[in-house]
């Protein structure tokens, strides 16, 4: 009977130390499952703090794309308006065109008038190749698959083919009556100085006179000088001095 006291406190201690220790386990694992559920609640917080942060780096570049397309929009703006401006321009040039273009063809025709009266009046070189050409104008005059411009630059054009007659010289054969007999001749064009020709022979030469508007024949004495203008005119030669029979200006 003396042994039952310790064995009853031993018995009674074992047992406490066993419901502490399975309080203990319920606190660890409550503990485990606290710790688990803020870790989670961490993970949420993160991922909603991350959200943001992208949404909130989303929502910076959508303000800057949209700073940039009112800035796009307002330069579009003044394009557009610009553009209206010069339509309206177009519009307003389009009929001063109409009413050029309809006083420009009769100034065509008289400068083609013109060209070719003075053709006609001025000295007779390369007669055929300069009517030909009023001829090929007057006959674009009447057609309608070319436009009024490209009339009007092809008029100036002979107009500047006349003008640079007047400052070259120039060596070409033609055919010429000598003396009742049609023959082959070499023409000297100095500018429109002188109109000079030399048959192939080298042996007779005249000069046009304006004033009879025929050739007159040249002295022998000029033929060496004649001969020597062909040859530079025909670039055979370097540029010389040359004496050269010259009509006096009225």
């Amino acid at each position: 009977m003396k042994c039952v006291k310790p064995l009853l406190l031993a018995s009674a201690i074992a047992s406490s130390m066993f419901v502490q220790a399975d309080e203990l386990n319920k606190v660890l694992l409550s503990s485990d499952k606290i710790n688990q559920s803020a870790s989670a609640s961490q993970q949420k917080i993160d991922g909603i703090a991350d959200t943001m942060q992208t949404r909130l780096q989303q929502y910076k570049t959508l303000n800057k794309e949209i700073d940039g397309l009112a800035i796009y929009n307002n330069q579009l703006s003044k394009q557009v308006n610009n553009q209206l401006t010069e339509l309206d321009n177009l519009a307003k040039s389009m009929d001063d065109v109409a009413i050029i273009e309809r006083q420009i063809t009769p100034l065509m025709l008289r400068m083609i008038a013109g060209l070719e009266q003075f053709v006609a009046l001025d000295v007779p070189f390369l007669a055929d190749e300069r009517s030909q050409r009023v001829a090929t104008l007057k006959s674009m005059m009447d057609r309608a698959d070319i436009a009024s411009s490209e009339k009007f630059r092809r008029v100036l054009e002979a107009y500047q083919v006349e003008v640079d007659y007047g400052r070259t010289i120039e060596a070409y054969t033609s055919l010429l009556e000598v003396a009742g007999k049609e023959r082959e001749v070499d023409f000297l064009r100095v500018g429109r100085l002188d109109l000079i020709y030399l048959t192939r022979d080298g042996k007779q030469a005249g000069i046009w006179n304006k004033e009879t508007k025929q050739f007159q024949d040249l002295p022998d004495s000029n033929i060496s000088q004649i001969n020597k203008a062909l040859r530079i005119a025909r670039k055979q030669l370097a540029p010389d001095m040359l004496t050269l029979p010259v009509q006096a200006a009225e």
